[in-house]
């Protein structure tokens, strides 16, 4: 099973590189990647999941090195992301493959249109109290923790955009504060996934420990790239996730409705 990985690996390298770069998971590489290797989506959702722990610290370690972090903001949006995943981690179970799939490209065509950049007079616009800033991350927090436990991803695309298009927060703050929400989130779901075995471990861990590396290389360099570019970059991975996760919900709403056809006594 390990050597089977290691033409997938540089995929890994790259999955590592937009995490840290963008407050994300790693799961939008991870998951069609999972689903190419026969998974089911269920076993995909799960076992990205679990690849963007080692992805996500990586990215983490640089970011809280960096000493950018407001700690009352970091706290809360981890408290809220750990928990809500915990909660949500088996609502997705009782979902058919066509419907999860569906509702992720509900859920990125959404943020496509959510995430911009600041005006100007928003950028000038000054800092939120520690009490305010705590409160809005841990509800910040608890999307992304639904969103890991629903649809198994990190939840750092939902988390970026409404950061910066809700709260209309510098999308370099957005994306440290990410990283850290989505380890928590991750962590948290991952262990309900391995105790009702939709993880695979193995392929988890390898995935993940690679994208590791890229992941906390890129963090590092974060504030050598403009926050359009960022912001940009972020609505043209949504849109694409948009499209390929529609792809993919009406491929499996048709292999579904083909299954039903042929089954003993269905109308033909």
């Amino acid at each position: 099973m390990i050597w089977s990985l290691l033409p997938l690996l540089p995929l890994g390298l790259v999955a590592g590189l937009l995490s840290g770069l963008l407050g994300i998971g790693g799961g939008l590489i991870f998951s069609p990647l999972l689903l190419l290797l026969g998974l089911t989506p269920h076993q995909a959702l799960a076992t990205s999941t679990l690849a963007i722990v080692p992805t996500t610290l990586g990215g983490s370690i640089a970011h809280v090195r960096s000493g950018r972090l407001a700690w009352p903001g970091a706290v809360a949006i981890i408290a809220g992301a750990a928990l809500s995943a915990g909660l949500f981690s088996r609502l997705g179970q009782g979902l058919a493959g066509w419907q999860l799939m569906g509702l992720q490209t509900l859920l990125y065509a959404l943020l496509t249109g959510l995430i911009r950049p600041r005006s100007p007079l928003e950028q000038g616009m000054p800092e939120s109290r520690p009490l305010e800033l705590a409160l809005s991350m841990a509800l910040v927090g608890v999307l992304a923790g639904v969103a890991a436990g629903l649809l198994g991803v990190g939840g750092g695309l939902v988390m970026v955009p409404v950061m910066v298009g809700v709260l209309r927060m510098p999308v370099h703050a957005a994306i440290r504060y990410s990283t850290l929400a989505v380890l928590a989130s991750a962590c948290s779901a991952s262990l309900a996934f391995l105790a009702d075995g939709r993880a695979n471990p193995l392929i988890g861990l390898v995935l993940g420990g690679t994208a590791a590396v890229a992941a906390q290389w890129s963090a590092s360099r974060l504030e050598r790239v403009r926050e359009e570019r960022l912001v940009w970059m972020l609505r043209a991975i949504t849109l694409v996730l948009a499209v390929d996760s529609g792809r993919r919900a009406l491929g499996l709403w048709l292999e579904a409705q083909g299954s039903t056809l042929q089954k003993p006594g269905s109308s033909s």
